[in-house]
């Protein structure tokens, strides 16, 4: 038996994704920018593409910029803005538990000489808004906050936040890499001016993404070249993950509200069989969270021993973010909440999927308690 719980991570992609991206793979394979009639095909695919994923999140067709995936939005957004609005400022105000795309890149500003400041959450993994509003100044020209949490699935108040950005000439960009297509995403409700997308997250291809720039948005490239996506991202643009993301994102929409139900109801089962066992506890809000997300701690044990063990049986899941889960440094995310380093190190994240069932969630229930006796009878924690 075979249970994959990480969809945090990554998803399959839906065979309807691929039937619509096959054949932009070897018959209709021409390069968007040829003016010849292979060239003007793959065109209208692409521009049919960016109005379907502009719809979905309420924006208009020209402010959606292609590209590789979020990790790159993430960057072309922060560098973008930051470099091309550095004469009016040189401030960038972040939270403390975005994703590694975001505090990589901040990091990086930082040593160009920008001045970055980190608003802290609550216990609970909410930004504290005043912590933005205290850091705020004259100097700053972004804000970057995620939609909400890749490691503990907390949402964040996006449109709190964008009401004290309203007030000052500052842009607000967020991450929603991890919300599209499991809660509604609505660019003009959240006041928002660069958000981060991603296919492979919503059963889509990897490699793909998006960033929605709103129009008059002072931004410069990272990438140059031939000046393709209106000369924000140059390469040549790839058609056949970009129509299958515009499938990904027509579907993940039209399922959103079962889907989301669903999950919740998965999700819920799965943290109350967890807190039954003894020295465990929840990480992030308990209602203020993505459907498919459960972050659990237990104390005295280790969570990568937790993940193998888990594997053995056939459950896939993980202790934090992909992009993290190779250090041996505890999440930046749960020892922002305030967990101690050796808790932070004990944490399990089972994310839900739409091929996951209540036989799965009963089944993970089984297995775990004996696998996290087993661990702690061994743990060198236990005096």
């Amino acid at each position: 038996m075979r249970i994959y719980l990480d969809h945090a991570a990554t998803t399959p992609v839906d065979p309807l994704v691929l039937k619509a991206m096959q054949p932009y793979f070897s018959k209709d394979f021409g390069n968007a920018s040829s003016i010849h009639s292979f060239g003007r095909e793959a065109k209208e695919a692409l521009e049919q593409s960016r109005e379907k994923i502009a719809k979905a999140i309420g924006a208009t067709a020209e402010e959606i910029i292609f590209t590789s995936g979020g990790s790159e939005s993430d960057n072309l957004a922060l560098i973008g803005i930051a470099f091309k609005n550095q004469v009016r400022g040189n401030h960038i105000i972040t939270s403390s538990i975005e994703h590694p795309a975001v505090l990589s890149t901040c990091e990086y500003l930082a040593r160009e000489g920008f001045q970055v400041s980190y608003a802290p959450v609550d216990k609970e993994g909410i930004v504290k808004v005043e912590g933005i509003e205290k850091v705020l100044d004259g100097q700053t020209t972004v804000i970057s906050v995620m939609h909400a949490n890749n490691e503990i699935g907390t949402i964040q108040p996006i449109e709190e936040i964008a009401e004290i950005v309203k007030e000052k000439e500052v842009y607000f960009h967020s991450d929603a890499v991890q919300t599209l297509g499991k809660i509604p995403v609505d660019v003009n409700k959240f006041g928002v001016d660069l958000l981060s997308l991603s296919a492979h997250k919503i059963y889509g291809p990897k490699g793909v993404g998006a960033l929605y720039v709103r129009k008059g948005t002072r931004i410069q490239p990272i990438i140059f070249g031939g000046g393709h996506e209106k000369g924000l991202r140059s390469g040549t643009e790839n058609v056949a993950g970009i129509v299958g993301f515009a499938k990904a994102v027509e579907l993940a929409n039209e399922r959103l509200e079962e889907e989301a139900n669903k999950q919740r109801k998965l999700r819920d089962k799965l943290i109350r069989g967890i807190l039954e066992i003894n020295d465990s506890w929840l990480n992030g809000h308990a209602t203020k969270r993505l459907p498919n997300n459960v972050n659990v701690g237990f104390k005295y044990i280790e969570g990568e021993g937790l993940v193998l063990y888990l594997d053995e049986k056939g459950i896939s899941a993980s202790t934090g973010s992909a992009c993290s889960s190779h250090k041996l440094e505890p999440s930046h995310v749960l020892t922002a909440i305030g967990c101690k380093p050796e808790d932070a190190h004990g944490s399990l994240r089972l994310t839900l999927g739409r091929s996951n069932t209540e036989k799965d969630v009963d089944y993970v229930l089984e297995a775990l308690p004996g696998i996290v006796k087993k661990l702690r009878k061994m743990s060198p924690l236990i005096k």
